[in-house]
């Protein structure tokens, strides 16, 4: 399962690393350490979090705008048959959904809480693995 540091689970998140201690002393997060002793978030957990945390900042000029084409976020959902996939991330405030074949799915090693990048161009969406 992938384990995200705070200060990788704070910048995923738009946050500072506090705020991601701030959390988790809350309990709204939970941590756990790894092996060299540092804290780190499950990254499911971290994408659940993304999820129900979300908000979108409103536009204030009222203009609609085309979205910037690389979105980094986790993977929060996948519905996987045995040819296609729907894949669904949490980027920032941006929900994004990709359908690929569950070949991809399995070659690129997407499970929830996995960092992703979607790239979009016109209707596709294709996701990328650092």
């Amino acid at each position: 399962m992938p384990r995200f540091r705070f200060a990788e689970a704070a910048k995923l998140l738009g946050v500072s690393d506090d705020t991601i201690r701030r959390w988790v002393d809350a309990g709204e997060l939970s941590s756990s350490l790894d092996a060299s002793g540092r804290k780190v978030v499950d990254g499911a957990e971290l994408a659940e979090f993304a999820r129900s945390h979300a908000n979108e900042v409103p536009d204030p000029s009222g203009i609609g705008r085309s979205a910037r084409n690389r979105f980094v976020g986790l993977v929060t959902s996948i519905v996987i048959d045995k040819v296609m996939a729907q894949v669904e991330m949490q980027c920032g405030p941006h929900r994004v959904v990709s359908l690929m074949s569950a070949e991809a799915v399995r070659e690129l090693g997407l499970e929830p809480g996995s960092l992703a990048v979607a790239v979009v161009k016109a209707t596709t969406v294709m996701v990328e693995t650092p």
